[in-house]
C-alpha cells in the first residue's frame, strides 16, 4: 500500500515518516463484495478499519442505517472505532479497505509522541547540568514530585532497592516483546530507544542521556516492552525490579477509575477530564467538557493545569492514559485514568459521549 494514502487517514497522518511507510508495507488492501459484512455488532476484535473505496451500510440495534462513503470527510477515521463493535457494517457496493492492529498503532502513536519531547529535553541539556546529575543521581530523582506522593518509608526503601549496574555501550538493556522486569534510571551515559517493525527494520524513536528514566510503561501497564534500549556509550544504571516498583512508586500514586463514577465525580465539579489522545482522535469522538493535550505535548503544557483540580485521564486503551496519570503525579498533580480507555465503554455510556 502506498504511503500518501495513509497519511489521509486519522490518526495515522500524526505518525513519523519512518513508521508510516513501514506501516504501508506490511498493510494490504482488502475486498469486500457487495452483500457481505465486514464486521457484526457485538464483535470484539482488535483492528481498526478504514474505508478506501465504495460504500458501506451501518446498521444499529434499531435497524436504523447510517452509509459512510469513502469520498467523504467521515471515512477518514476508523470504521465504528468501539469494543465491542456497536454496529454493523454491510457493503452496499464493492468496497476496498484497510485494516490495523490496534495495539501496534496505539504502541507507535505512544513512542511517536514520547519521542518528540525526550528529544527535545536532551537539546536543551547542557555539560554542567549533565556533570551534577552524574554526581548526585539521588538528588535528581528526589526533584520529581512522585516522591512527595509516597509514604515516607517508601523514599528510603525505593533507594535501597536500586542497584548499580555498569554497561557497555552497544549493550541491549531493554529488548522489545520481552516481560517488563525493571525500571532504569540513568545515572551516566547515553541510550538510544529503537522499534522493531514486522519487516526486520529499526525504528529509531529516541535518545536518554544522565538524569532520565525509562522503562515504567511496560511496568505501568503491565504489558510487554514495545521497543529496545540500547547503550549508545558506556555508563552506570540505576534499576529496580518489577515488584519493587509496583510497591513502591506505582501502588501509592497510579489509580484507576471506573467510567461511572468519573462522570459522577467530574459532574460534581470534583474532577475535570484529560484527554492525552492526538487532536485528530478527540475531534472525532470525545468524552463531553474534556480537555485535549496529547501525551508527546503534556510535559510541556503541564504548566498549564490547574494543582487545584484533580484530573481523570483517558485514551481509546489505557496504555498512554496510564502514563500520563504517572507524568501527572511526578509532577505533583492528582490524576488518576480511566479504566481500559473509551473503548472498554458500552453502549449506553457511548450515547452520553454522543449528545457531546
Amino acid at each position: 500500500m502506498a504511503t500518501h494514502a495513509l497519511q489521509d487517514f486519522i490518526p495515522l497522518n500524526e505518525l513519523t515518516p519512518d513508521n508510516l511507510q513501514d506501516l504501508a508495507k506490511k498493510t494490504p488492501i482488502e475486498t469486500l463484495a457487495k452483500g457481505k459484512e465486514l464486521f457484526r455488532k457485538g464483535d470484539r476484535d482488535n483492528y481498526s478499519f478504514y474505508l478506501l473505496s465504495g460504500e458501506l451500510r451501518l446498521i444499529d440495534d434499531n435497524d436504523q442505517v447510517t452509509r459512510l462513503n469513502a469520498n467523504t470527510a467521515a471515512a477518514r477515521y476508523p470504521i465504528d472505532h468501539h469494543r465491542p463493535r456497536q454496529v454493523t457494517a454491510v457493503a452496499d457496493t464493492e468496497v476496498h479497505f484497510f485494516r490495523l492492529d490496534n495495539d501496534l498503532l496505539d504502541i507507535l502513536l505512544t513512542w511517536d509522541q514520547n519521542a518528540g519531547y525526550k528529544v527535545s529535553e536532551i537539546d536543551v541539556e547542557d555539560e554542567q547540568q549533565e556533570d551534577d546529575l552524574n554526581g548526585d543521581w539521588m538528588t535528581m530523582m528526589l526533584r520529581s514530585e512522585i516522591f512527595h506522593r509516597i509514604p515516607p518509608s517508601n523514599i528510603q526503601q525505593v533507594f535501597m532497592k536500586m542497584e548499580a549496574v555498569p554497561v557497555k555501550a552497544g549493550e541491549d538493556v531493554i529488548k522489545q516483546g520481552d516481560e517488563g522486569d525493571y525500571y532504569y534510571f540513568i545515572k551516566q551515559g547515553r541510550a538510544a530507544v529503537t522499534h522493531n517493525t514486522r519487516t526486520g527494520k529499526l525504528i529509531k524513536l529516541a535518545e536518554l542521556d544522565a538524569g532520565h528514566g525509562f522503562g515504567e510503561e511496560a511496568l505501568i501497564s503491565d504489558n510487554k516492552r514495545n521497543a529496545n534500549v540500547t547503550m549508545m556509550s558506556d555508563g552506570v544504571l540505576m534499576r529496580m525490579g518489577k515488584e519493587d516498583f509496583n510497591a513502591l512508586l506505582k501502588a501509592p500514586v497510579l489509580n484507576t477509575v471506573e467510567f461511572d463514577e468519573a462522570v459522577a465525580l467530574a459532574e460534581s465539579g470534583q474532577a475535570k477530564w484529560l484527554d492525552v489522545r492526538l487532536e485528530s482522535e478527540h475531534r472525532n469522538l470525545h468524552i463531553p467538557e474534556s480537555i485535549n493535550i496529547p501525551l508527546y505535548l503534556l510535559r510541556i503544557k503541564a504548566s498549564t493545569l490547574d494543582h487545584n483540580k484533580r484530573y481523570i485521564v483517558y485514551c481509546n486503551t489505557g496504555r498512554r492514559s496510564s502514563s500520563a496519570a504517572y507524568l501527572l503525579n511526578e509532577r505533583g498533580f492528582e490524576a488518576c485514568y480511566l479504566n481500559e480507555g473509551l473503548r472498554g465503554l458500552e453502549r449506553e455510556q457511548l450515547a452520553k459521549l454522543k449528545r457531546s
